[in-house]
């Protein structure tokens, strides 16, 4: 028996199996397919997954393989505006951009060396949950655990078999994601991975857009207005990609191969309820929409890091069990808000926009360009400005702490840090030079949110009554 299983080993299955194994848990994760997929696909990280990643010395590696681009910052509906998060107090103001599959090796490789199991080949066809755990039926084995995470995307088979509704909205178009190979392009074809704006380009109602990968490759993106959703599963043909292409970028442009191609829409769903009995949802089996500025992939590894460090200290028995009630609380808003940004999105970025759409696009541009409208935007698709609801007086505890050494979380426990020299030293605080902008004393989780915070004459009893309190021995 174990103690939890994880099904999917994509980017959000594969950070909270290094998560539960940081805190001593004992981990497999299930994954249907015999290997991995090595896709350029979802490869941008915002600042504040950046931000998580470091806190556990992940984020390092991922540079090393990142690719090679312009320091620009995201956008807002493929808008040509920059979003500027310079000013938003972080070391990492900039999406790094990188393949899945090269996300996928840093963290299976981490989660190896922690002791985690990978079990390949292994397509999930039966959830049960007796009193006090589950069992799932993976390929020929039947395997016992005191919890199931689903990472299994948006198809998810933990989903469907147990019934949850995925309620929502249908897509209103499919597009085709592929890397490709050219052995010939147009001048038109992008020639350095920039800004979105500049890597987009649409002739009559056909766009694609070309993010150059070095040596020929290229991630392709690109469809017609007017596919629906229905058409989703239809195989992708490579004629369908080279006449986008010559269209698109002209009779120069010639494709070469296609090394894997899918489809996707913009279809946007939530389940109700983040958690079923001992069954936990995280990622696009949890929550899917509009692929507009590179959410999906980040909104699914902080679910990881929110739920990973809840369910490690309530299996080791540092925490009460209603502590796992605090994941759906904080992450199920968290999807909806990123939900409701995506679906404003499709306003500007439709295929076939009204005439009404473009020249909202103009305002909205024009609106963009404003220091403090850009700032506003540059927190919410950076991750940068969100908080969570939690108990506390002071201004920060919920938010996010900037400025500290993010070495001092790689254990991935909560810190409690003395910048003022305000805390009792039977305490056991971490002392650590005064930062602008952050009080004397602060409390913070192992996801690097303040759990409690205090200027000067600290209230111990509600430091000693947080929850966090008795994970930090």
């Amino acid at each position: 028996m174990t103690e939890v299983i994880v099904v999917g080993a994509g980017p959000t299955g594969l950070a909270l199996a290094c998560e539960l194994a940081l805190g001593g848990v004992d981990v497999l994760v299930v994954e249907r397919l015999p290997y991995r997929i090595e896709q350029t696909k979802g490869g941008t990280i915002q600042p504040r997954t950046q931000e998580l990643l470091e806190l556990r010395g992940l984020l390092e590696p991922m540079q090393d393989r990142s690719l090679s681009r312009e320091p620009a910052g995201g956008h807002f509906a493929m808008l040509p505006v920059p979003l500027d998060c310079t000013a938003l107090d972080t070391a990492h103001p900039y999406p790094l951009s990188i393949p899945q599959g090269e996300i996928e090796k840093v963290l299976e490789e981490r989660a190896t060396a922690l002791g985690v199991k990978v079990l390949r080949e292994s397509a999930v066809t039966a959830v049960e949950q007796p009193d006090g755990g589950v069992v799932v039926t993976a390929g020929d084995r039947r395997i016992e655990a005191r919890y199931l995470v689903a990472c299994d995307g948006g198809h998810s088979t933990v989903r469907k078999l147990l019934g949850v509704p995925f309620p929502g909205r249908s897509g209103t178009y499919t597009a085709v994601l592929a890397d490709v190979r050219l052995s010939s392009v147009s001048d038109l074809v992008p020639k350095a991975l920039g800004h979105i704006s500049t890597l987009t380009r649409e002739v009559d109602d056909r766009w694609v857009m070309l993010v150059p990968l070095g040596g020929g490759r290229y991630r392709f993106t690109g469809g017609a207005a007017g596919e629906e959703e229905p058409s989703k599963d239809r195989p992708v043909r490579f004629e369908e990609i080279a006449e986008l292409l010559r269209v698109v970028y002209g009779e120069q442009t010639v494709l070469a191969a296609v090394d894997n191609a899918s489809r996707f829409s913009d279809a946007t769903r939530q389940i109700d309820s983040y958690r079923v009995g001992n069954v936990f949802f995280a990622g696009d089996a949890a929550h899917i929409h509009p692929p507009f500025g590179g959410q999906g992939l980040n909104l699914g590894v902080q679910d990881a890091f929110n739920l990973g460090w809840k369910l490690a200290a309530v299996l080791r028995g540092r925490a009460p069990a209603d502590l796992l009630d605090t994941y759906h609380a904080e992450r199920h808003p968290a999807g909806a808000w990123v939900l409701h940004i995506t679906q404003a999105q499709r306003v500007f970025a439709t295929p076939r926009p009204s005439e009404d759409a473009v020249e909202l696009r103009k305002v909205f541009t024009d609106l963009i360009r404003l220091p403090e409208a850009n700032r506003h935007l540059a927190g919410l698709m950076s991750g940068l400005s969100h908080a969570y609801d939690l108990p506390g007086d002071h201004p920060l505890v919920g938010h996010r702490v900037a400025g500290v050494d993010p070495s001092l979380f790689q254990a991935g426990r909560p810190v409690l840090l003395d910048l003022a020299g305000i805390l009792p030293p039977d305490l056991g605080a971490t002392r650590v030079q005064p930062v602008d902008g952050l009080p004397g004393a602060i409390l913070v989780r192992p996801d690097g949110y303040a759990a409690w915070a205090a200027d000067t004459d600290p209230d111990l009893d509600a430091l000693v009554g947080n929850p966090c309190w008795s994970l930090l021995a």
